[in-house]
């Protein structure tokens, strides 16, 4: 409809001698303003010097003679815009559209064809997952989603830091801690999970405070790369399977299955030889013993990629993580790489020795990346041992979400489902609802509200929806009769609209908003107004109702939260 109602707008405008005209067409945030809205008299007016509010008034009445059969009526108003209202047939067919499509209401061809990998979540074994990983997860996930929703297949791709100082650090904790290691059948992955995440702590501090730890550790971490034997190998080996099995259970969790995982110590470890070889190429060059590259030349900053002791960074590591993607699908159309913001001027630098190492790769390569996620006491640090892990948040708020529905009439084991399945959605939601790169405070109270611009809130709307048309059954929605008894059908229909501009804009926070907005709409109407036994009004309020629910249920997928039955 947008798009029909621009054509008939430039059709205008160059009736009127004033064709090409960079105008928009969008939704009035006041739906008394209509359904549809331009500023072209505004645009058009001030390039011609004429008056915009006349301007308006005559392009309205040439509008109107051409505008599609959908329109009821075009209008002039305020300083100069031209408002569109949609008439009722179009709302009946909407929401008949909607039932018709279900569970493909809203998807689109924008990428149909494409192979696109998203890289996301990068947890490191050997630390704690940390509430920075389950918001690049949350993020990633959704955009995941949204990009398959857009017609792409999409391969999920997960980046883990098993090598490197970190994993030295945790390893020479694990060998001071060895007494209280968990051991047999009776040790919890959780637990496991915790020991690996005190001794990384413990490494961490002596690795600053103390010389000869720091040598210790420096050493452990030359042989961890180089000669991993013995007791220092069965260590290893046993922290990165402890790790790697708890990172599944947060991946089920919250609804996260990886199609490839990548490793620092094995596809990161191919940068070294990258490096050396555009070392010769001018690509890279030597400084006090380390290999850097000068970013200068690109208006950034010099960054070592191989260190004097021969060790690979970072940077390195993610030359060999990009060439390894597009080996293992070299049919790929994009790579996106999610990443907290904090490593912004880190990924220009990367991207740009990979444009000139790899131009095609870095041409088909895209950075996304978030805000932080903080609490009232600040930004928590894994070095310093007062983080707030990716797991215990997702526990505590579900637990939370457990004492508000433990005394209704459920089994236990649905209780325990639900707790989780709207815990996990309370997160998700907090952090999506946001734009990207923004950062976020997180309130507990208000994330796990059933009430107001939450998650649960979200959840239980469609519970509810879903009891009405459960009571429904009986009723054939064959003989649709518009009223105009509330504005969900003049919001339903954007959702096509609203999935592909959270697509374009590489942000779901897009989704988040309308989907707050029609259960706003939804639950103020299920208030007032009698669904059922309506009268002659109860067919298309079932049908209303009926498309809420699948406009719901499949806005909620792409945020990645479960839409639940009964709540």
């Amino acid at each position: 409809m947008e798009e029909r109602i621009r054509k008939a707008v430039g059709s205008v405008l160059k009736e009127l001698g004033l064709k090409g005209a960079e105008f928009s067409v969008e939704h009035p945030s006041d739906l008394s303003f209509g359904d549809y809205s331009t500023n072209a008299a505004l645009v058009c007016a001030k390039e011609q010097k004429t008056n915009p509010r006349e301007l308006a008034q005559r392009m309205a009445e040439l509008i109107a003679k051409k505008a599609p059969d959908e329109i009821e009526k075009v209008e002039a108003a305020g300083a100069g815009f031209v408002n569109f209202f949609l008439n009722k047939n179009f709302f009946v067919d909407s929401m008949l559209e909607i039932a018709r499509l279900g569970d493909d209401y809203g998807r689109n061809n924008l990428y149909t064809g494409q192979k696109i990998m998203i890289e996301y979540t990068d947890p490191n074994p050997f630390k704690e997952f940390h509430i920075g990983h389950l918001m690049s997860n949350t993020i990633g996930e959704s955009l995941a989603r949204i990009t398959e929703f857009c017609g792409a297949k999409v391969i999920r791709a997960c980046w883990q830091g098993d090598i490197g100082l970190h994993v030295a650090k945790a390893v020479w904790g694990m060998k001071k801690n060895l007494d209280s290691m968990p051991a047999g059948e009776d040790s919890s992955l959780r637990d496991k999970a915790a020991f690996l995440g005190n001794a990384y702590v413990d490494g961490a501090k002596a690795y600053v405070e103390n010389e000869n730890s720091k040598k210790e550790i420096d050493d452990l971490n030359n042989e961890l790369f180089t000669n991993r034997v013995g007791e220092l190998a069965r260590l290893y080996d046993t922290g990165r399977k402890w790790s790697l099995d708890h990172f599944e259970e947060i991946y089920a969790m919250v609804g996260t299955k990886f199609d490839h995982y990548f490793f620092e110590g094995k596809e990161g470890l191919d940068g070294i030889k990258i490096v050396d070889d555009n070392l010769k190429k001018g690509i890279f060059e030597r400084s006090d013993g380390a290999v850097v590259y000068r970013g200068e030349k690109k208006g950034l900053h010099t960054r070592v990629f191989i260190t004097s002791r021969g060790l690979p960074t970072y940077e390195a590591k993610e030359l060999g993580l990009n060439k390894a993607k597009f080996e293992k699908e070299p049919d790929m159309d994009r790579s996106v790489v999610i990443t907290a913001n904090e490593q912004d001027d880190y990924f220009k630098v990367v991207l740009s020795a990979i444009s000139e190492i790899f131009p095609e790769i870095g041409r088909k390569t895209v950075h996304v990346s978030h805000g932080m996620l903080r609490f009232a006491s600040g930004k928590m640090s894994s070095r310093e041992g007062n983080v707030i892990t990716g797991e215990s948040l997702l526990r505590a708020v579900s637990n939370l979400i457990f004492e508000k529905v433990k005394d209704r009439d459920l089994p236990p084991e649905e209780k325990q489902t639900i707790a989780t399945a709207v815990g996990v959605g309370a997160i998700k939601y907090s952090i999506l609802k946001q734009t990207v790169g923004a950062d976020i405070i997180y309130n507990f109270e208000k994330s796990i509200s059933f009430e107001g611009d939450s998650g649960p809130y979200l959840q239980y709307s469609y519970s509810r929806s879903l009891s009405v048309i459960a009571r429904a059954r009986d009723i054939k929605l064959d003989a649709v009769v518009y009223e105009d008894s509330s504005i969900l059908p003049r919001l339903l229909y954007r959702f096509p609209e609203v999935v592909q501009r959270a697509m374009e804009e590489n942000s779901p926070h897009h989704i988040a908003t309308f989907l707050i907005e029609i259960a706003s709409a939804f639950n103020s109407f299920y208030a007032k107004e009698r669904i059922l036994d309506a009268g002659s009004a109860t067919v298309f309020r079932v049908a209303m109702t009926a498309a809420f629910a699948t406009v719901m249920k499949n806005g909620l997928r792409l945020l990645g939260i479960s839409p639940l039955g009964r709540m």
